[in-house]
């Protein structure tokens, strides 16, 4: 029974610490981090020239400061928290396709289409859910 007591206790202890692990890997990135890597991911996406670039790079640090500020600002109302980040979503979308060419626009509106049909999946490429969430 002690035996029997001792596995259970070291397989619970096991499961707990590798959940911990996978969590605790994530760090939240720097606004200039995160502008950095949305303007490199729509150069890739959309051949973005270096002006593009540079301004590109100014209005998603410009939109992630102001997430920021949000987040801090920590409303409770989960409904116009939403709504506020859908509002400075709409505003960076709307400064980027104010500097894409017609092409680079199509491009642009198609990849905001399949990133809003992945949100629908719920974040996943592949339509599957997450192994947690069964």
């Amino acid at each position: 029974m002690k035996r029997l007591l001792m596995i259970c206790g070291l397989l619970f202890s096991v499961i707990t610490f590798a959940q911990a692990q996978q969590d605790g890997g994530r760090k939240m990135k720097s606004p200039e981090e995160r502008a950095q890597k949305n303007a490199e991911n729509l150069t890739k996406k959309l051949s973005l020239n270096d002006d593009q670039k540079t301004k590109a790079t100014a209005i998603f640090l410009e939109q992630a400061n102001a997430v920021n500020k949000a987040r801090e600002a920590g409303s409770g109302d989960k409904d116009a928290r939403r709504a506020e980040m859908k509002k400075l979503s709409d505003e960076t979308d709307a400064k980027i396709s104010a500097l894409l060419t017609e092409d680079q626009k199509k491009t642009y509106e198609t990849i905001k289409a399949e990133r809003k049909d992945k949100m629908k999946r719920g974040g996943r490429g592949d339509g599957e859910k997450p192994a947690g969430n069964q």
